[in-house]
């Protein structure tokens, strides 16, 4: 195991035992619905068409308590005074907001668990309690089981795209800065954060990204008219060890289907990308503890969560400089890469969304499952690197979910591209 790696499991185990009983969560409120997509819900009159938006509880609204997923925070923090930035076009477009949804306390999680508002239920498959994936967990759920039309997730190390891959949703990841963070709960804000839109198909996806960014929506058309064929378009393919075979077999087969220029990505990038994975983790998690610290003194706050805020102390003061150093060297790495591809193509996860845990009978196991998750993911190395990425669901034959998911990374504010090659992909253009 990297060291790294086991300073961080040997912090989260001794905060489990620590504080799995020194965590006094508040009574659990009633699920708003069914699913637990939502903390807050209000659901659209019968004969409203328009556009309905969920929103992401990091993200303000004006007069509705930010609870983070957080049963302290809603216990003890006012209601916003103001929207966030990122919300101004669906304000003036009076889109119909229906409600705030779930996630894991402070968003620390990467499976979707909440102790306290209840877990979202993926609606791919109820029977096995499929994880929903995190944090963005109740915006995939709400997408997903058709109680909104777009919703507005929050991406630090995979946070939209997890959720998307778990529930069988396209989930975007933008370009690093292309989006306001004001009014947004921080997380890393200054490094790895982002605001983007999940939805079930290409078409509403690109109205999320027209609320969140002016003037997108003409600049997805002309990306059409630029590239109207998936054999105009070269793919990077990333082959990582750890991956399911299914899963690249599945990507595999999706690419060439729809005919696009596929190239081998090296050796030498696969290295670059596996380091920038372990940076963007550690950049991730170190941050994570300098926005949240102060919450693993209150009494109120989850062990799981004050273990992994810990975890990110632990990463801050042994890898955090160093990674910050690589990140400039890895941005350039991808504006390389990106002079002899349109874009690279790998999982999103390495495996299937596994099912969700059962809590021990001396303490709850979630920080060894966190853990696992999280090495599933091959998202941090995009985050480092500050440029978009879609998460888009790709068919497969398995046993318990009809689809996997690929993820398909672009350089710096190539989202109306990125979507356009996701609508190739949907449509079965040629």
């Amino acid at each position: 195991m990297n060291p790294t790696v086991a300073r961080w499991v040997v912090a989260g185990l001794s905060l489990i035992f620590a504080l799995s009983g020194c965590s006094i969560l508040p009574p659990r409120p009633a699920s708003v619905t069914r699913d637990r997509a939502f903390i807050a819900y209000w659901p659209p009159p019968e004969n409203d068409k328009r556009l309905r938006l969920a929103v992401k509880d990091l993200i303000d609204i004006r007069g509705v308590i930010t609870t983070a997923g957080s049963g302290y925070l809603a216990n003890t923090r006012p209601p916003a005074l103001r929207d966030a930035k990122c919300l101004a076009i669906a304000r003036q477009r009076n889109v119909r907001i229906v409600g705030k949804t779930n996630l894991p306390e402070f968003a620390l999680g990467v499976s979707g668990v909440n102790a306290y508002y209840g877990t979202p239920r993926n609606p791919l498959n109820h029977r096995d309690r499929l994880i929903p994936g995190g944090s963005s967990s109740g915006s995939a759920v709400a997408v997903a089981d058709g109680l909104a039309d777009v919703a507005f997730g929050t991406d630090t190390a995979g946070s939209i795209r997890t959720p998307a891959a778990c529930c069988g949703i396209f989930g975007l990841k933008t370009t690093f800065g292309l989006i306001s963070l004001k009014g947004v709960f921080p997380l890393s804000p200054k490094h790895l954060g982002t605001v983007g839109p999940m939805a079930r198909d290409v078409t509403h996806l690109v109205e999320g990204m027209d609320l969140l960014e002016s003037g997108f929506a003409a600049r997805y058309q002309k990306a059409m008219v630029e590239q109207p064929s998936a054999k105009e378009i070269k793919i990077g393919r990333l082959y990582l060890e750890g991956t399911d075979p299914a899963i690249d077999q599945a990507l595999d087969a999706a690419l060439a289907a729809r005919h696009f220029r596929v190239i081998v990505l090296n050796k030498a990038f696969k290295a670059k990308w596996e380091q920038a994975q372990k940076d963007g983790a550690t950049v991730a998690f170190a941050d994570a503890w300098l926005n949240d610290a102060t919450y693993t003194a209150k009494l109120k706050v989850s062990a799981v969560a004050k273990a992994v805020i810990v975890r990110g102390g632990v990463a801050y003061t042994t890898d955090y400089a160093a990674a910050l150093q690589r990140q400039v060297e890895w941005q350039r790495t991808l504006r390389q890469i990106f002079k002899k591809v349109d874009f690279i193509a790998v999982p999103t996860l390495q495996k299937l969304p596994p099912k969700l845990p059962r809590r021990g009978p001396l303490f709850d196991r979630t920080v060894w499952f966190e853990l696992a998750v999280f090495n599933s993911q091959n998202t941090p190395a995009v985050d480092f690197g500050g440029t978009p990425a879609l998460a888009i669901p790709i068919p497969i034959s398995a046993q318990y979910v009809p689809v996997t998911s690929m993820q398909l990374v672009g350089r710096r504010f190539s989202e109306p591209e990125l979507l356009n090659a996701a609508r190739l992909m949907e449509s079965g253009e040629l």
